[in-house]
């Protein structure tokens, strides 16, 4: 009787788990909460949005690390066949292609407006950017000082999780731990540095068309970053584990895809924002 309902194939078949009713309730919650937030609208005479906002906010975090431990629990009882392991990566491919496409529409708007900001959609766009690019007395940051530098460390960052992917195939666990401590701490790094930038500069997002289409770009890249740093920290704590193995390691090949994708970007918003769409540079 056993062997009738051995599993026969390569698929994994999930136990019904409660994580995407509980991963949705949460989310209506968030999006009832940051409605309230926004618009002000008080419950009983108390403004309770940012109280329901972090409330959705806990669920769906707590609803992400119980889902991800489930999958992790899979992937160490053998779960993850070849086969299965193969459909994830189409998955995985098909988010990043999506995470593309979300900064496309970034990008599209901050061309739209940088190569026609004389043809203006009405008269308040027209006065927004004073018919040139950067708008008039907007001070733009040197592409070769800071923004350089985060260049720089977010490339540095990109060859040292590769180290580790090597160090991985190579069953070398000390010189994964090592590699992904390195790529963790530039990519904190990176974050103290855009944050940086932002407390000093000469724009604002609301004041004009250049600073809302800057900050929405790269700071939604520098959101990106946070993901992937822990992401990347995730899977350096799963290291210790010892989880990992040359034959059996999704979990961090999917962290380094989504780390160069993060690299990739920086590149185009580096050349496009920080060096073609640069202006008078601020003295600082």
């Amino acid at each position: 009787m056993a062997e009738a309902h051995a599993k026969q194939h390569d698929y994994h078949l999930v136990d019904p788990s409660p994580w995407p009713l509980i991963g949705s309730i949460s989310a209506v919650v968030m999006a009832i909460g940051l409605i309230m937030t926004m618009k002000g609208l008080p419950i009983a005479g108390l403004k309770a949005g940012p109280y329901i906002l972090g409330a959705g906010l806990i669920g769906i975090l707590y609803v992400m690390a119980a889902w991800w431990t489930d999958v992790v629990k899979e992937a160490n009882q053998g779960d993850h066949t070849r086969v299965v392991q193969l459909h994830h990566r189409y998955g995985m491919i098909m988010f990043i292609a999506s995470e593309v496409m979300f900064f496309v529409a970034w990008f599209w708007a901050y061309f739209d407006v940088s190569l026609y900001p004389g043809d203006a959609i009405n008269f308040a766009r027209q006065q927004a950017t004073g018919g040139v690019w950067p708008p008039k007395g907007v001070e733009t940051f040197d592409p070769w000082h800071l923004p350089l530098l985060n260049t720089l460390i977010l490339l540095t960052s990109g060859t040292t999780v590769t180290w580790a992917h090597h160090a991985i195939l190579h069953d070398d666990r000390e010189g994964v731990k090592q590699a992904l401590w390195l790529t963790v701490g530039l990519g904190v790094l990176f974050t103290i540095c855009q944050v940086y930038e932002y407390t000093h500069a000469q724009f604002g997002f609301s004041e004009n068309i250049y600073g809302a289409t800057f900050f929405m770009a790269t700071g939604f890249h520098g959101f990106h970053v946070v993901i992937g740093t822990i992401f990347l920290a995730v899977c350096l704590y799963r290291v210790y584990l010892g989880h990992f193995t040359p034959k059996q390691h999704l979990g961090f090949e999917f962290a380094a895809w989504y780390w160069h994708f993060v690299d990739v970007v920086w590149l185009f918003l580096f050349a496009a924002i920080y060096v073609w769409g640069a202006g008078p540079v601020a003295a600082h």
